[in-house]
């Protein structure tokens, strides 16, 4: 999704990076509380997360083919986020796409975090909101591809939270037909509101709140780690206590929303707890951040830090 500028790590060293990222992945046998027997179980035959990097952030202007064949190249899974709205560049995607074994893991169906005029929580919308869904459908439907990530929009001056969560769960139900009837899912992403002040769904207990009302396994969280740990922290526990809402997340590191790496979060070790779930998540980990790192290098370094087998 569209983000503001942030403030620019100074004196950033390629090196220094790729070092940081070696050392992370040397540091897999670090001590975590262990999820369940069975799930690592099920994790132990997989290589790594199903990676996945958004074209409107992290590929930036790379043309698509040799972007989707440096993807293919690197052990890439998906792509996702590009300008679907513009026809010329659906059609590149669409027929790009036939060429190489990756997925679209999604993109955007209500423009961006304000969703101006396609909100969840204003009633007055909701058959826009469902209009932009019918749109990215058949967007994703060229793609074959099977998600829709989705935008709260922003609060309601005088309307209590409780009535703005019942629209959105209403809005979200009126999609739900269109979603199950094409077999895609809607990631509905937690955003924090100090960057985006007044964006409605910015902590995953809500998030948690409107997926269990609305019901569907068309309806998942998109649990963005940057955001997450920018409101809450907790990252572990905050994915284990609801990775059955989650379907897709992305990552970011603090400060400056670069890859990770580069700022506090210890990646590693949230990607291990995330792989260790094994069967409770299949969805992809989609990169969404302002690289610093040349591109391939930076991509290069993400999956090896994604990789555990």
């Amino acid at each position: 999704m569209p983000m503001k500028e942030g403030v620019q790590l100074r004196g950033f060293c390629r090196r220094s990076f790729l070092g940081r990222m070696a050392a992370a992945a040397a540091t897999s046998s670090l001590a975590l509380a262990q999820p369940p027997k069975s799930a690592r179980a099920n994790a132990s035959a997989q290589k790594g997360l199903r990676l996945s990097a958004a074209w409107n952030m992290v590929m930036g202007n790379t043309p698509v083919g040799d972007g989707l064949a440096m993807l293919t190249k690197l052990g890439y899974e998906a792509f996702e986020l590009f300008d679907w709205r513009d026809p010329a560049t659906l059609e590149s995607f669409a027929r790009e796409k036939k060429k190489y074994p990756l997925e679209c893991a999604c993109l955007t169906a209500n423009k961006n975090p304000v969703a101006p005029g396609c909100s969840l929580v204003n009633p007055r919308e909701r058959d826009d909101f469902v209009e932009q869904v019918k749109l990215a459908v058949e967007a994703v439907n060229k793609l074959d591809s099977k998600g829709l990530l989705v935008l709260s929009g922003n609060e309601m001056e005088g309307i209590s939270r409780a009535e703005q969560l019942n629209n959105a769960v209403y809005a979200l139900r009126a999609a739900v037909p269109i979603l199950e009837k094409n077999n895609v899912t809607a990631f509905v992403e937690v955003v924090n509101n100090v960057e985006f002040p007044g964006y409605f769904l910015y902590n995953m207990r809500y998030a948690a709140a409107l997926i269990d009302r609305v019901n569907s396994p068309n309806v998942k969280i998109l649990c963005d780690l940057y955001h997450l740990q920018m409101m809450e922290g907790n990252l572990i526990n905050n994915i284990r206590s609801n990775i059955d809402r989650i379907g897709h997340f992305h990552v970011g590191d603090i400060p400056g929303h670069h890859e990770p790496g580069t700022g506090e979060i210890n990646y590693r070790n949230v990607f291990k707890a995330i792989y260790e779930l094994g069967d409770h998540f299949q969805g992809s980990v989609g990169l969404e951040y302002r690289p610093l790192a040349p591109l391939e290098e930076n991509l290069t370094a993400m999956r090896k830090l994604a990789n555990f087998g």
